[in-house]
């Protein structure tokens, strides 16, 4: 009988994949339009305990978990471990202000992502080492190619996306995106369509800024260059409201 792949974080399925880290993850979701991308990610830490002031008081990106600024023109969002993730952020922005550095332009996106999967699976052929168990995806935009979105699993390898999932439940989320998406999509028509997937994918029953993380890159209309914007929790929860998808006033009397 022989023993293809097991549960440890050294060791890949088949496919490249690490089940236990990446798909038990929170999902993160990502769609591409015509005059942006589209960001969102289902926090698993929540909790009355927390401290979310920094959060409401304006902090860019709040207390965020899932989604992180990489560079001016890349956002970025993570499935699997967060300290694995936290170590690769560091070094997409590094290497994003070392190539600003060194030629006076933002970094392409595309090359952001080659960097960080380069990174990625030199540390998958070495004894001794284990694989960063965490999934990214990139949303940015250059000169080159416009809007972009990427994916990169452990294992280095990346590809582009018009719209993906990863973490749990993306088998369900990669469907309905498969039938609603559009390649003339606008980005409100893609915030509505990422609002709505995640609120049939996601493990909990409600939608909330306390579980949810959301962000959009788009171009600024007067200086044409890219604006990243990490929505706080009361924007998400603006946002809620208009799709209809807010949290009812009878689940916050139950909960209270």
């Amino acid at each position: 009988m022989s023993r293809r792949y097991d549960s440890r974080t050294t060791i890949f399925s088949p496919e490249g994949r690490l089940y236990q880290t990446i798909s038990h993850a929170g999902t993160v979701l990502g769609v591409l339009a015509k005059d942006g991308v589209v960001l969102a990610a289902e926090k698993k830490v929540t909790g009355k305990l927390l401290d979310l002031s920094g959060a409401k008081e304006g902090g860019y990106g709040g207390s965020g978990e899932k989604i992180f600024l990489l560079n001016s023109n890349v956002i970025g969002g993570v499935a699997g471990l967060t300290a694995d993730a936290n170590s690769l952020i560091n070094y997409a922005r590094s290497a994003a202000q070392q190539h600003l550095l060194q030629y006076n332009e933002d970094i392409p996106v595309e090359l952001l992502a080659q960097r960080l999967c380069d990174m990625k699976q030199g540390y998958t052929q070495y004894g001794g080492l284990r694989p960063f168990g965490v999934s990214l995806l990139y949303a940015g935009y250059d000169q080159h190619y416009q809007f972009q979105l990427y994916h990169s699993d452990p294992s280095g390898n990346y590809s582009g996306w018009k719209a993906t999932c990863i973490g749990a439940n993306n088998g369900t989320a990669q469907s309905l995106l498969k039938q609603e998406y559009k390649d003339d999509i606008e980005v409100k028509a893609a915030i509505s369509l990422v609002l709505k997937t995640m609120s049939k994918t996601m493990d909990s029953t409600t939608l909330g800024s306390e579980k949810l993380e959301f962000a959009v890159i788009t171009l600024d209309t007067e200086t044409q260059l890219p604006k990243a914007k990490i929505y706080k929790p009361d924007e998400i929860d603006e946002l809620l409201q208009a799709e209809g998808l807010a949290k009812k006033e009878d689940d916050n009397a139950m909960k209270s």
